[in-house]
């Protein structure tokens, strides 16, 4: 499990670098690939060598830590408050050892008024947990009024790991709770490389999912919610920190070399 959550948080960190934003964030504007198109020279290459490329580290740095860090929160207005938090952390030393630890959480506290949930029976938010997609999806489904709800995703390069937070410590793969009816309910679990939290209410659901690549499908990460209901604040937030370190001059030049000789034994 742990080497599949490796690939999964480094391959798909790639995949949302450009998603920083909430869902609501406006389309970003196009930006021109090449200052100067027809000083660019083209050189045909096989489909076959292309399709086993792999990539290239920007300046010769390579990934050696990844944080992932979960977080759904749902506050219904009669004070009831649901959390569900997953982290993962895979560290690499210098000497080239790998360090992963995982902690899970949730809790459900309140209510602390009489107010009632703010869910609406006669609204309903259904069909975005049917979505499937490659790479990322956000999604939003609102019925009601007076909402708050954001899926928001953040790629960070630059603060140290050492200075994170220390979110996985328990090495609890699983947690779950509710309140005492079982109307509301939090949970987060790691299995099958993949990481799944879920809040449920009287007013809807919110969900977050890491599912790692497989054979005939690509990895994804998936943010939803679904508010039925009045007053309501939700969120998801996912983080997602890499160290990167750099690449020894040799080390370049022995991947190069590699590289190299498969493309020519391919051939």
């Amino acid at each position: 499990m742990d080497r599949n959550l490796l690939t999964v948080a480094c391959a798909l960190c790639f995949a949302t670098c450009s998603l920083a934003s909430v869902a609501q964030a406006a389309e970003p504007t196009a930006v021109p690939l090449f200052e100067d198109v027809a000083a660019i020279k083209l050189q045909p290459v096989d489909d076959t060598i292309l399709a086993s490329q792999s990539g290239k580290g920007v300046a010769g740095d390579i990934i050696s830590g990844v944080v992932v860090n979960l977080l759904s929160q749902w506050n219904l207005p009669n004070g009831t408050t649901a959390v569900a938090q997953g982290a993962l952390s895979i560290v690499t030393n210098a000497l080239n050892q790998v360090s992963v630890r995982v902690g899970s959480s949730a809790s459900v506290t309140g209510p602390n008024t009489n107010r009632d949930s703010g869910a609406n029976p006669n609204a309903s938010a259904s069909g975005g947990e049917n979505t499937s997609v490659n790479g990322v999806s956000q999604i939003a489904q609102v019925a009601g009024n007076g909402n708050s709800g954001n899926n928001q995703t953040l790629i960070d390069f630059n603060t140290p790991l050492s200075s994170l937070p220390n979110s996985a410590t328990n090495n609890q793969t699983s947690a779950f709770a509710s309140n005492t009816a079982g109307s509301v309910k939090a949970g987060v679990s790691f299995n099958n490389g993949g990481i799944a939290i879920a809040l449920q209410t009287p007013a809807g659901l919110a969900t977050q999912t890491i599912t790692p690549g497989t054979s005939t499908q690509a990895g994804q990460i998936a943010q939803l919610l679904q508010i039925a209901g009045n007053n309501q604040q939700v969120a998801n937030a996912l983080q997602l920190h890499l160290q990167t370190q750099q690449m020894s001059a040799s080390m370049l030049r022995q991947l190069g070399v590699l590289q190299a000789l498969q493309n020519t034994v391919r051939r």
